[in-house]
This record gives structure tokens, C-alpha cells and sequence, in this order.
């Protein structure tokens, strides 16, 4: 809903004074207004199924505590297009909290076992674009979460980039703020680093993520840079094209967590490659990776702030020992970066597009053409040839503009994705699909 002037000055701008600047995407790095790099260090935001951000009062609870930790950011993975945001995002903003939101809804996932892009999923995407956007503090967008978990589902790769392609042509002809838009990857050991390749290549800029991010459970104290192949991941995001960070970690097994993987993250060895982290996750669950909670287990059923046998509101305890654990690391993590100014994009390339290989579970045979809204997935993918025009996946000028063998739903360190009342992952529908004999056609997926 867009306010009137009048309406505005009546309420004295309330609902729109904001006290952090937008954040910039210049070259593959995040930046403050004042040219300094910004770092994620952020939380998992998900209370309820369907949306954390329209209780203002919790909002405000929580966000005081997470300030006291030292969160700069959180992603939040489903949210109500159709409701009021402005109590928990100024919340939020006077807290100093940046927030990342997925765009796709509970009916909108991308599934490979039933692959389209179609304008419903576009309209609804666009939605929660339209009513986020105004925010200063919002970050970025997702357009998938770990869409990709089963060696079938390669094929779905075009369609989040289409998606990707789509949502970013939407929010320029809206002329909206240029909010970088991109997906966050469950960290399967056999899609490395195919498809964070993939989905910044081609070099038309218009066509690829303006960010790439991965949920990682791989560093498992005691672990350290190689035991937990981080050294891997740096390797694939070594000059990558575009911002890179971690949207899920922090491992609990054996526990309790220590977050040594932070003094690696935000390290000399990741430091110029990577832009952060984002800890799984801020509310004890059925998981036990909470970092606070709102009252014992196994609550009062009838009480329609427990779900799933966990209360959902209250004053938010710190879970003890994670929550001080990470309020003492990030406490000596200190990242100061580059300045703006020393980043120059066209050092910049954006990578080849990776070919199949038999057996393997990469199925996509390099940069083939993107399905166009409508079309639904019945076959092969044929190349194109990659452009030459635009090989730098930002604008000419800034200014214009689980565990590592994740797989069916869960990491090799147990994290099960569906014990959470967000029950953020779909996997669990997903049934897989064949990729033999198939190719792209023109459909209406209505």
C-alpha cells in the first residue's frame, strides 16, 4: 500500500523514517553509504510459518537482544505480502538490523518434480517485492532456498535463474532501488561449484544473480579450515563475480557450538572473497539450533503462541551456552574490508558455464537458453552461445543502479530442515524427475 503525501505528514512519518542507509552492491562486495564494506553477521528469522514480521512488540523484544549479540542482519523465509510490516522493519532499522527476505511462498517454490515459471509465481514473487522494497533496510531478495537437494534436480537451475532474470527486469521497470536479488544453495558436495557457476554466467548481467549464497553445516567443532573444506569453498568463490556469503551455518554437532568458523569466515584466508554469515537460527526448535527461547518445550496445546510444542512469542532467553558463545566471537570480529572506491568491477569476469558430465549430478550442458515466463520444463536444455557485449555482471556505472553432502532434505551432520515450524524447505515434496529425452517447450502453467 503507497501512502499519500498528506497521509504521511499526518502520521509525522512514522512509518517511514529510517535510520540505516540502503546497502550497495558494487563489483562482488557490499558497501555502506560511507564507501565501507559491509559484512553479514546474521541470524535465521522465522517464529511462525507464514510470517515474524507483523507483531511489532516481538519484533522490538527481539531485535533489542539481537543487537546485544552483535546481529547486523537477518533472513526471514516467508513473509504475508497482503499485511502491515512497518512496526517490526522500523524495529529492525533502529536496531541497526539489515533484512534479507525470500521472495517465493509456501505455492510458489520452484519444484524440480514440476518445473514452470509461470505469471502466477511472478505476480506473487512481485508482491512481496512491491510491499519490502520501500524499506531501507532491506538487503536483498532470495528466489529459491535449496531448491536444488537431489542429483534429478539440476534441471531446475535455468528456471531460478529465469526467475532471477525476471524479478530483477521487474523491479527496473518499477524503478525501484536496485535491491540485489539472488539464491541461496544447500552445499552439496557434488553441485560444487557447478551451480553458483551457473547462475552467474553467460555475461549478459541482466540474466544472472546479483548474489550467490550458501547453507553450509560442513564446520563441526572441532574442525578447522581444511577438516571442514572450507578451503574448498574459498577456492570456488576466489574473485567470483558477484557477493558471496553463507545464508544457513553453524553446525551443532557434537555441541555445544563454538562458531570457530567465524574467525575463518570473516579471516584473512575468506575475507576478500566472502561477505559473511548468517547463523541457523534465532528460535529454540524441535532442531536444537536455536539461539533463544521463549519458554520450555512441549507447551500448552491450546495455546495459540505454541507451535509445533514450542512457544512462537514472549521475552526471548538466551540459550545457553550458543547464544554467549557467538555474542563473545562476534565481539572480536572486526572486518574492515575495502573502501568503494578501491573496487573496480571490470577486473571483474563472470565464469564459463559448466558442461554435464555422465553420472555426475550436474545435468545442465552450459549456457542454455532461459525459459521465458510461461514456459514449463518437458525436456533437454540446447546452448546458446554466451554474450560478449555485457561480460560484466554489474552496471558500466554503481551508481545507476548441509553440512557439504547436503542431501534429501538433511546435512551429514543430522540437521533435519523440516523440524521447524517455518518448514521453509520443500524437499519433502519434492519426488524427483527424470532428465532424459526432454526439452523446453512453450506452455502456459496456469
Amino acid at each position: 500500500m503507497r501512502f499519500s503525501s498528506l497521509s504521511l505528514a499526518l502520521s509525522g512519518l512514522a512509518t517511514v523514517a529510517s535510520a540505516l542507509n540502503p546497502i550497495e552492491v558494487v563489483g562482488n562486495k557490499f558497501f555502506n553509504k560511507d564507501g565501507s564494506q559491509f559484512f553479514l553477521k546474521g541470524v535465521a528469522y522465522q517464529l511462525r510459518p507464514h510470517d515474524p514480521l507483523i507483531d511489532t512488540d516481538q519484533c522490538q523484544r527481539d531485535a533489542s537482544l539481537m543487537k546485544e549479540l552483535g546481529v547486523n542482519s537477518i533472513r526471514v523465509y516467508h513473509v504475508d505480502a497482503s499485511a502491515n510490516h512497518d512496526g517490526c522493519m522500523k524495529a529492525f532499522d533502529d536496531a541497526g538490523i539489515y533484512l534479507l527476505i525470500d521472495l517465493d511462498t509456501f505455492d510458489t517454490y520452484i519444484l524440480p518434480s514440476n518445473l514452470h515459471w509461470n505469471q502466477t509465481q511472478h505476480d506473487l514473487y512481485a508482491d512481496v517485492m512491491d510491499t519490502f522494497q520501500k524499506y531501507d533496510n532491506v538487503l536483498g531478495f532470495f528466489v529459491g532456498n535449496e531448491n536444488i537437494a537431489h542429483k534429478e534436480d539440476s534441471i531446475a537451475a535455468p528456471f531460478i535463474k529465469a526467475a532471477a532474470r525476471d524479478m530483477k527486469a521487474y523491479r527496473d521497470k518499477k524503478n525501484y532501488r536496485k535491491i540485489p536479488i539472488g539464491y541461496s544453495a544447500a552445499d552439496i558436495v557434488e553441485l560444487r561449484p557447478m551451480l553458483q557457476n551457473y547462475l552467474a554466467c553467460g555475461g549478459d548481467s541482466a540474466d544472472i544473480v546479483d548474489f550467490f549464497a550458501l547453507n553450509s553445516y560442513s564446520w563441526c567443532d572441532p574442525a578447522n579450515y581444511k577438516t571442514s573444506s572450507y578451503d574448498m569453498l574459498e577456492s570456488y568463490a576466489k574473485d567470483f563475480p558477484v557477493p558471496i556469503f553463507f545464508s544457513e551455518t553453524g553446525c551443532n554437532q557434537p555441541g555445544p557450538r563454538l562458531f570457530e568458523d567465524q574467525d575463518a569466515v570473516f579471516g584473512k584466508d575468506m575475507i576478500n572473497d566472502w561477505s559473511g554469515s548468517i547463523i541457523y537460527e534465532w528460535i529454540q526448535e524441535e532442531n536444537h539450533y536455536g539461539l533463544i527461547s521463549y519458554g520450555p518445550s512441549g507447551g500448552d496445546a491450546t495455546n495459540t503462541d505454541v507451535e509445533g510444542g514450542f512457544t512462537r512469542k514472549g521475552t526471548p532467553t538466551p540459550v545457553s551456552p550458543d547464544f554467549n558463545n557467538l555474542k563473545s566471537k562476534w565481539a572480536t570480529i572486526k572486518p574492515t574490508g575495502v573502501h568503494k572506491t578501491d573496487v573496480d568491477p571490470k577486473t571483474l569476469t563472470t565464469p564459463a558455464c559448466p558442461t554435464s558430465t555422465s553420472g555426475g549430478w550436474w545435468g545442465i550442458e552450459g549456457n542454455v537458453r532461459l525459459p521465458s515466463l510461461g514456459e514449463t520444463m518437458a525436456g533437454t536444455f540446447t546452448s546458446v552461445p554466451s554474450a560478449t557485449a555485457d561480460s560484466q555482471p554489474q552496471d558500466k556505472d554503481p551508481k545507476d543502479d548441509k553440512g557439504k553432502d547436503g542431501k534429501d532434505g538433511k546435512d551429514d551432520k543430522g540437521k533435519d530442515k523440516d523440524k521447524n515450524a517455518a518448514s521453509k524447505d520443500m524437499h519433502i515434496t519434492i519426488l524427483g524427475s527424470s532428465i532424459a529425452a526432454v526439452i523446453l517447450i512453450a506452455a502456459v502453467a496456469l
